[in-house]
């Protein structure tokens, strides 16, 4: 169920409370996950600083999270950056736009700052194990929600893993984010595929209903072309972090991590904190300014932190997922802000 967080009540202690310049609204995803920490540490970031107050909406489905921002009726989302190349050309979940109406939404969208926090990954419980993880037919997958950008990841790691499809060959099973941990250990997956970042709250939540395996892509495959038009897909981007930092943020946990190398590499979901068009350009600016100030503060607060690959360098664009498929535009504010502090941003990103 999602259910509303004022985090300035939380923070309401602060000192700088009081000169707080705005009020933003905001829609995120589930506790435990990757744009969640980002959110509401963002929200702390912000609080501190004097610049804003967040109201943020948990458990939203950033389908519709991205389509509110780019209509004006939100402030502020994390977009996975295949929803903006969707809507573009109002296609999948934005289908019911069309291409011409798609492409107006798309083109009111602004991005402060990237990450790409989130790899795909596949588990299943070692009660019930996957025999051949390149041998999936016959199984029932959870691959994401309903429907977007986790789904079409989902569905796109199986069919690199196994070449299979949805509903041929294989069963896949949706359901809203915040049943994801009760469908999969109340039996209803044999496996599982999700984009997750590290350490994963939800693969915690998970193990602790029994130790469960946690399989990266195999080099060969994702050295392949479909592995590498995968990772070149829209709202991808390369993930590779040591397979040993990747076990000893599960220690402890009864997850057991596989991989045919010293690296857990996989495709991330990459992501882009998103704003209307319209959004002041001075509150853009005060907003991306404390984000590159509260650096320490995001790779400090979480052990996931160090794993985000959150931009607070120079933006080349490529490296975040975008300049390619994905032609999303960076808010001036925010480009003022990136250069101010001594970075470089691609000419593609500009407005």
């Amino acid at each position: 169920m999602i259910r509303n967080s004022l985090i300035a009540a939380v923070l309401a202690v602060s000192p700088l409370a009081a000169q707080a310049q705005a009020t933003l609204t905001a829609e995120t995803t589930t506790p435990g996950s990757t744009p969640h920490y980002i959110d509401t540490t963002l929200a702390a970031v912000l609080e501190s600083a004097g610049v804003a107050t967040m109201q943020i909406t948990e458990g939203a489905t950033l389908t519709n999270s991205v389509q509110a921002v780019a209509e004006g009726r939100l402030d502020m989302a994390p977009a996975p950056l295949i929803l903006p190349f969707l809507m573009s050309r109002g296609i999948g979940p934005y289908s019911g736009l069309g291409p011409e109406k798609g492409a107006e939404l798309a083109e009111n969208i602004r991005v402060l700052f990237f990450n790409a926090g989130s790899a795909q990954m596949l588990g299943y419980f070692n009660s019930n194990p996957v025999e051949d993880i390149r041998n999936l037919e016959g199984l029932r997958i959870w691959n994401g929600p309903p429907r977007g950008a986790a789904l079409t990841s989902g569905r796109a790691m199986i069919q690199l893993l196994s070449g299979l499809k949805d509903g041929e060959g294989y069963e896949g099973i949706q359901t809203p984010w915040p049943d994801t941990v009760s469908s999969i250990t109340g039996g209803e997956a044999d496996a599982w595929t999700i984009p997750e970042g590290l350490p994963s709250g939800r693969q915690i939540a998970i193990a602790a209903a029994g130790g469960i395996t946690i399989y990266d892509v195999p080099s060969d495959l994702l050295n392949s072309e479909l592995g590498q038009q995968i990772v070149a897909a829209p709202g991808h981007a390369p993930y590779s972090v040591p397979v040993e930092e990747v076990r000893k943020a599960y220690a402890g946990n009864d997850i057991t991590i596989v991989t045919d190398d010293d690296t857990f590499d996989s495709f991330a979901t990459a992501f882009g904190q998103i704003v209307p068009a319209g959004f002041d350009e001075e509150l853009a600016y005060q907003v991306t300014k404390a984000f590159l100030a509260g650096e320490e503060r995001f790779k400090t607060s979480s052990p996931r932190g160090p794993y985000l690959n959150m931009t607070f360098g120079d933006i080349d664009g490529v490296s975040q997922g975008a300049c390619g498929a994905v032609q999303v535009k960076m808010h001036p504010g925010a480009i003022r802000a990136f250069e101010e502090a001594g970075h470089t941003v691609a000419d593609c990103l500009r407005p």
